[in-house]
């Protein structure tokens, strides 16, 4: 990565960054990985150290309570995922409250549905909340509410969500962090000759072809096109998105020394692009 990139990146005030529930768990027992939670937590808590505000979306709400209650099927019910979901939330925010109070910062709670964007007042005072978050220091973590989400009012994915918080927020920076290091031509876990794509200037519908609806996880929702779709919403809002893997989650602060391997879409503000209005003609179906 080049001096300009550095420079860039380093100038960022207000990042969103979104980490997956399948990152955040250990991969043969599904329970959660308190030494990644605990390095993640530490590079949030150093990046509000430097004056950047800092929202992190995480999901895995449903696999943490579907694990705590010891399900092992994902294959269930909407009324029973809801309530993994109740049991599952609240366990993994006192594990977040619990981390980061190491560290002397405060976290907070919010839950989102398409409601809270849709509706002018919801959206306002959301807005309002995260605004006052900021100003108190305090770093609001962010996930869909899947306790009361049906289909109608669901988000589908946290890539989505990620990039709509970006959005509200008025970040000027989103990273998603996955289980891949980029945005490739390709599957790369299918196609051994898929190639990474470092730098994507336009969203064009080339990319969206190449893009892939699967995920090799079967805890997260959110695959390739997901993550292209969250990648239009953020720079047509005005932020950079930068797709990384979280394998290691030192990979933050490496990314703004512009020393990582990843894909960054450039932003692209188009001021006639409104958030509440996009969401109504693409995801409220």
């Amino acid at each position: 990565m080049n001096a300009n990139l550095t420079r860039r990146l380093k100038q960022k005030k207000r990042i969103v960054i979104k980490i997956g529930s399948s990152s955040l768990q250990h991969p043969n027992t599904g329970k959660l990985d308190f030494l990644k939670m605990e390095r993640l937590v530490r590079e949030l808590c150093d990046l509000r150290n430097s004056g950047i505000d800092v929202c992190l979306v995480s999901s895995g709400a449903i696999a943490v309570g579907r694990t705590f209650m010891g399900m092992e099927n994902p294959q269930s019910t909407i009324s029973r995922k809801q309530a993994c979901a109740a049991v599952g939330q609240a366990r993994l925010m006192m594990t977040y409250q619990k981390m980061f109070a190491e560290y002397h910062q405060t976290a907070g709670q919010v839950l989102m549905t398409k409601n809270t964007m849709i509706d002018n007042v919801s959206r306002k005072n959301a807005q309002n909340t995260f605004e006052e978050l900021f100003r108190m220091g305090v770093i609001p973590i962010v996930n869909e509410n899947d306790t009361v989400s049906t289909y109608e009012i669901q988000f589908g994915d946290n890539d989505t969500l990620s990039a709509i918080v970006a959005s509200l927020v008025s970040a000027d920076l989103l990273i998603l962090l996955s289980d891949i290091d980029g945005f490739y031509t390709d599957d790369p876990h299918e196609n051994p000759d898929a190639r990474l794509i470092r730098d994507v200037k336009q969203i064009d519908e080339k990319l969206f072809h190449m893009a892939k609806e699967s995920t090799g996880s079967d805890v997260g929702t959110g695959g390739m096109a997901t993550k292209l779709n969250a990648a239009k919403i953020a720079t047509k809002s005005g932020a950079d998105m930068i797709i990384a893997n979280a394998k290691d989650i030192r990979i933050i602060h490496r990314i703004f020394e512009g020393d990582f391997v990843g894909t960054l879409f450039h932003s692209n503000y188009d001021e006639d692009f409104y958030i509440s209005d996009f969401i109504e003609e693409t995801l409220y179906l």
